[in-house]
């Protein structure tokens, strides 16, 4: 079984794509110390917690619970090694989407989370790391994200008058930690973003690298870096103008991809 096992579930828009980036190019430096999961190895688990999130019911609850348990059955022993697993959607859909004002959803995948690995693992160390950010900044970049990935029409003001509960990540941190019977560590982005290794600094120190192995670990730029507010208005007309998904996607692809040209 693993030495110990760290779960970061989240929350979106908190360096969490910067972070595993690293964990990404790093993976065969730490191999030897962890064994890195990410999202591309529990499609089918992120797909439950989103369900989970959206619908608040039994059967997708059991759901993603089962596909955790396959999940953790199917990576098998890892002796010495901690298993990390780094996933925002583990924490369900972002915020801000219809019917999804906050994350309360997360603390009951977590609770989850923390009872299938404690039946599987008996013994083992189990403890969550959260990623967080100020409310204002997380409310922005939350409201960006819909705008570019969805077909969200609502303007900055309705969307921050109907979100805003859910920008405090703290709170859901919180909670969280009020309901596992495991520690929960927690991070700010607004700490950790001009650290060598960004937001994956403090989810290393909890696998145990220690910091003169971190020192030789590769560093990845910051990753989602935003456009000015020009182009996110111009992607929220084309949200508002095209009625038909693939004009729509086609129309936000060339904003966006005109934008990264200008860019030096």
């Amino acid at each position: 079984m693993p030495r110990a096992i760290v779960i970061h579930p989240g929350f979106h828009k908190t360096g969490t794509s910067t972070l595993q980036q690293v964990l990404r190019r790093n993976r065969p430096a730490l191999k030897g110390q962890v064994r890195i999961v990410l999202r591309g190895e529990m499609r089918d688990l992120v797909h439950a917690a989103r369900g989970y999130s959206t619908w608040r019911d039994p059967f997708t609850l059991d759901k993603f619970a089962h596909r955790f348990h396959a999940l953790l059955d199917k990576l098998g022993r890892m002796p010495k090694r901690v298993l990390c697993l780094s996933c925002e959607e583990l924490s369900g859909h972002l915020p801000g989407r219809e019917g999804i004002p906050d994350y309360s959803a997360a603390t009951v995948l977590a609770t989850e989370m923390a009872r299938i690995a404690a039946e599987m693992y008996p013994g083992t160390p189990l403890s969550f790391h959260l990623t967080l950010r100020q409310p204002e900044s997380w409310l922005r970049s939350a409201y960006w994200e819909h705008v570019k990935s969805s077909s969200m029409t609502l303007g900055w003001d309705d969307f921050a008058a109907t979100t805003r509960p859910g920008a405090d990540l703290a709170a859901a941190a919180d909670a969280m930690a009020e309901a596992l019977p495991c520690p929960v560590h927690r991070s700010w982005l607004e700490d950790t973003a001009a650290l060598p290794l960004g937001p994956a600094a403090p989810l290393l120190d909890l696998c145990g690298i220690s910091e003169q192995a971190q020192r030789g670990l590769e560093r990845v730029a910051p990753a989602n870096a935003r456009h000015d507010d020009s182009v996110l208005l111009a992607l929220l007309a084309a949200n508002r103008d095209y009625t038909d998904r693939d004009a729509r996607l086609a129309a936000k692809q060339a904003i966006l991809a005109a934008a990264q040209e200008k860019q030096p």
